[in-house]
C-alpha cells in the first residue's frame, strides 16, 4: 500500500466523499443492488455506524468501510457486522480496502467486540480469518458467502440480523429533504 495513504476516522466533512466513494466503487458491480451509499446513511442517522474510517491520500478520501452491531439468535453480545466497503476503482487492488479492513478489525477489538460478520467473496474475506460458521446463518443469504470471524475463540450460534438501516434504499431520502432534515 502506498505510503501516503492515511487511515482514519471519519469526520464530519468526510460524509459526500465517502457517498461518493461508495456510488463509484459499486457502479460496475452486477451483484450489487447500488444501494450501498444509503445504507451508510442510514447507519449513520440511526447512530448505528460504530466505526466509519477512511482512507486518505493527499487530502483526498478513497475508501471508506463501515462497521456496524449485529444481534444474534443465541444472545451472544458485542458482534458487528463489516460493510460496506469500498475504493474508488482507481485505487483497487492496491492494498486500500485490506488496509481499511485490518485497521478496522484491530479497532473493534480494542473496544472488546467479541466478533465480526459480513457478507463478501469467500476468495477475499478468507485472507483475514474470517470462515463459514455452519451455526450461524443470515437469512436469505447463501452460507457460502456469509462469514463470521470470533474474537475471543467462542462461536455463537443462530441467526444474525444486521441493522435495520440495510434495509435503506434510497426512498427515506427524498422524504427526509422535505422535512428539513440534511
Amino acid at each position: 500500500m502506498n505510503p501516503k495513504i492515511v487511515i482514519r476516522s471519519e469526520i464530519a466533512a468526510d460524509v459526500r466523499a465517502i457517498a461518493e466513494v461508495t456510488v463509484a466503487a459499486f457502479e460496475a458491480l452486477e451483484i450489487s443492488n447500488h444501494t450501498e451509499q444509503y445504507i451508510i446513511a442510514a447507519l449513520r442517522a440511526a447512530k448505528a455506524l460504530t466505526l466509519s474510517l477512511v482512507a486518505e491520500m493527499d487530502g483526498r478520501v478513497i475508501g471508506h468501510i463501515a462497521f456496524s452491531p449485529v444481534t444474534i439468535s443465541d444472545g451472544t453480545r458485542d458482534w458487528y457486522g463489516l460493510g460496506p466497503v469500498s475504493v474508488l476503482p482507481a485505487y483497487q487492488r492496491q492494498g486500500v480496502g485490506k488496509a481499511l479492513i485490518r485497521e478496522g478489525l484491530a479497532r473493534l477489538k480494542a473496544m472488546n467486540a467479541q466478533g465480526c460478520c459480513l457478507v463478501g467473496h469467500p476468495d477475499y474475506y478468507r485472507k483475514f480469518g474470517f470462515i463459514n460458521m455452519p451455526g450461524l446463518v443470515l437469512e436469505g443469504v447463501p452460507q457460502a458467502v456469509f462469514f463470521a470471524l470470533p474474537f475471543d475463540g467462542q462461536a455463537p450460534r443462530g441467526t444474525v440480523a444486521f441493522h435495520e438501516a440495510f434495509k435503506a434504499d434510497g426512498q427515506q431520502a427524498g422524504a427526509l429533504k422535505g422535512q428539513g432534515s440534511n
